[in-house]
């Protein structure tokens, strides 16, 4: 059953409204199916590329110059199987891993699932409090907890939105991805990576991973990059696309989501890459090997490129990426929220509750460690995010897996091989993270 947008709705972000919302042309060329279709992997990629990537991408590239490269390249690649899992789920069973966890686990499991969920979306929404508050403080010279405080209003952007349809939320979030892209682009070329090194480390080595604090980022890396709120957002949002529910109508729209998401997350791939290649540019190149915080980068920039527009670049595309990140979060919430509990509340109302939700930590560390806390904080959310990140995947595999629910569009043996070796792989680093995080280790 198809869904059309209601001229009363609130605004897109909620699932259930916008459902089928998005026309799509039969008969129209390849050329202009691919435009109908691009826009969900753009919304997830938000994700991608928030606050908290530029938090561990700046700390691994100052510490460790261009060696961790290659973590953020295998970290994007298995973002890439995974969301094309989530998307395909969406697309052939017409419902989201929310609204599917609900109906095939016990009420305690989908509760408990729920409850993970509503932790990934505070955490990552505790980077954007932090993203935002630090780039108030870096172009207005306002203090960390002013810019805290005033991260808080960003709800008024989402009352903003109100009426609007799903595409002109696809389009405002092409304009902020286009201006982190060109900030990121303007300031590579500002300060002169060197490209043999770049290219060395895009070569995946265990020796640079072999200790516990690269290992330490490297996990954080892989946090700040597979989001498992992510997961849930895809598996809604590609069903926005009014497709015809018979198999070449499915066939046809996975093909063409297949080619939106490995897109938009190539291009997230590249500014998380243009992140960290900066920081190993400017900072470990220079000596400068123990910038952790993004603060420090700012103020370090000026002086080691020669010009203070770098610096300016650098906190407007940190401003933007947290702004981007809050529209995707509010949705993500939305997502689960209807999905497991089955609530619908006005957008507004569920953006204040994460927000809030997230401030009430962020207030604490800036007021208790100050301007330090920034970093540590950003780190420690992304590492979080890992760890809720398999109780995400485990029923996302299996689902896609289940041939009574997928039909022929299940997983192929290739497809499932990967799958649960991602899975195995993210599950033990975890595991090693908490070992090696409270002391058990030998």
């Amino acid at each position: 059953m198809q869904f059309k947008l209601p001229t009363t709705a609130t605004a897109p972000f909620c699932p259930s409204e916008v459902q089928g919302s998005v026309t799509v042309t039969q008969s129209a060329p390849f050329w202009k199916k691919i435009l109908q279709f691009a826009g969900p992997g753009l919304l997830v990629s938000i994700g991608y590329m928030d606050p908290g990537n530029w938090a561990t991408d700046i700390e691994a590239g100052s510490r460790y110059g261009y060696n961790l490269l290659f973590v953020v390249v295998l970290s994007s690649l298995a973002a890439m199987v995974l969301q094309c899992l989530s998307m395909r789920l969406g697309i052939v069973t017409g419902r989201n891993l929310a609204e599917l966890s609900r109906t095939r686990y016990s009420p305690g499991v989908a509760r408990i699932q729920w409850l993970l969920a509503e932790l990934s979306i505070i955490a990552c929404d505790l980077a954007e409090v932090l993203g935002g508050a630090l780039a108030f403080h870096l172009l207005f010279k306002c203090s960390l907890t002013v810019g805290v405080i005033l991260t808080a209003f960003d709800t008024l952007i989402v009352l903003g939105l109100k009426g609007k349809n799903f595409r002109d939320l696809e389009a405002i979030m092409l304009g902020l991805v286009a201006t982190i892209g060109l900030g990121y682009v303007i300031e590579l070329a500002l300060v002169h990576p060197h490209w043999p090194s770049v290219a060395a480390g895009l070569v995946p080595s265990w020796q640079a991973v072999s200790e516990r604090e690269p290992l330490y980022l490297a996990i954080g890396i892989l946090g700040a990059t597979v989001m498992p709120h992510n997961l849930y957002l895809h598996s809604s949002i590609v069903q926005t696309r009014a497709i015809k529910r018979d198999h070449d109508g499915i066939a046809s729209a996975i093909s063409l989501s297949r080619i939106d998401t490995i897109v938009a997350l190539f291009l997230a791939l590249l500014i998380n890459a243009a992140i960290l290649i900066l920081a190993a540019a400017a900072f470990h190149s220079t000596g400068h090997t123990q910038v952790t915080e993004i603060e420090d980068a700012y103020r370090l920039l000026a002086p080691i490129v020669g010009t203070g527009f770098a610096a300016v670049l650098f906190a407007i595309t940190l401003l933007a990426s947290g702004q981007s990140s809050t529209f995707t979060g509010t949705v993500a919430g939305q997502v689960i929220m209807e999905g497991f509990l089955q609530l619908k509340i006005p957008c507004y109302q569920r953006r204040f509750i994460t927000r809030a939700l997230a401030l009430i930590p962020a207030l604490v560390g800036v007021q208790l460690l100050g301007n330090g806390a920034v970093g540590q904080l950003l780190v420690a959310s992304q590492v979080v995010l890992s760890l809720q990140l398999p109780f995400a995947l485990y029923p996302l595999i299996r689902m896609t897996n289940d041939r009574a629910l997928m039909g022929e569009f299940t997983n192929r043996l290739p497809t499932r091989i990967i799958a649960w070796a991602l899975f195995v792989l993210i599950s033990a680093a975890n595991i090693w993270l908490v070992v090696q995080t409270f002391g058990f280790a030998g």
